[in-house]
């Protein structure tokens, strides 16, 4: 008869890896793999989780495979129609949410929301603040609806988010201002090597990458940042490793003040931003 302990021995993957899935097959808590170790295991959870094994063998994330992904404390809805959320993106809401302090019912803009992870996180640490996010896929807009609805008190101050489909500002009503306004758009180029390794070839090539030199989006975004920021009000871009300098220069050409950029936990110059005169 199969255990946890049995299947966990012989799993060709990632110890982490193989808890996590089996811990969502059984419906068990982490402590629960570890306690029940050596208690018989149902036959069809037992094939249920060797498939889920065989896709992730073949390629496929884990978030994908789970349907669910922790960011920022909190537990994210996500399918194939959206980016995965990733821990470095929380430097960009730890650093929003820096750019709102003193600011009273702000109004945040999140463009290319996918999952909508940026957005809701802020949400949920501002309640106060109006929160608009777009996308042009409506696939994607639906999970970061779903998200919002989950995981966001009712009956914060600032309201429900506000979600609106098409491209970056596109979709906005055009008298709309925001105190902030933060992006995670597609930054790989499109000859990148990395585009057809590991879970990017499971994930959206819309929100990997332009199609271009990694910074079309990023020159769509800086170049509409003007229209729709309140005087001394700031955007925050995240970016590739190698872009930051790239990205600092946008924004100082397009009149944007005190570009800087920020690093994220492996040191690597993760997000860039600057603010309105003003």
């Amino acid at each position: 008869m199969d255990t946890v302990a049995a299947l966990l021995r012989v799993s060709p993957l990632a110890p982490l890896e193989a808890r996590i899935l089996l811990g969502h097959v059984l419906g068990w808590r982490r402590t629960e793999l570890i306690t029940r170790s050596d208690e018989p295991l149902d036959a069809a959870l037992v094939a249920r989780f060797r498939t889920l094994e065989a896709r992730r063998v073949a390629g496929e994330p884990v978030a994908q495979l789970i349907g669910s992904r922790e960011f920022f404390g909190l537990d994210f809805e996500v399918t194939p129609d959206v980016l995965i959320p990733r821990p470095e993106t929380e430097l960009l809401v730890e650093t929003a949410l820096a750019a709102l302090v003193g600011r009273r019912v702000p109004r945040v803009l999140d463009l290319g929301t996918g999952t909508g992870a940026i957005a809701v996180a802020i949400a949920s640490e501002r309640p106060d603040a109006r929160i608009w996010a777009t996308d042009r896929s409506a696939e994607a807009l639906g999970v970061a609806a779903r998200n919002a609805a989950r995981l966001l008190d009712p009956a914060r101050p600032g309201g429900p988010l506000q979600f609106a489909q098409g491209d970056w500002y596109a979709a906005l009503d055009t008298a709309l201002h925001f105190d902030v306004i933060v992006s995670n758009p597609p930054y790989i180029a499109s000859g990148d090597p990395h585009l057809s390794q590991g879970d990017l070839r499971f994930e959206p090539r819309g929100a990997l990458t332009d199609e271009a030199d990694g910074l079309a989006a990023i020159r769509t975004i800086v170049a509409g940042a003007p229209r729709h920021l309140v005087p001394g009000g700031a955007l925050w871009i995240e970016h590739g490793y190698d872009q930051a300098a790239a990205v600092r220069a946008l924004l100082t050409e397009r009149g944007l003040l005190a570009a800087s950029s920020a690093r994220d936990l492996a040191g690597i110059e993760r997000i860039s931003g600057a603010q309105m005169p003003g």
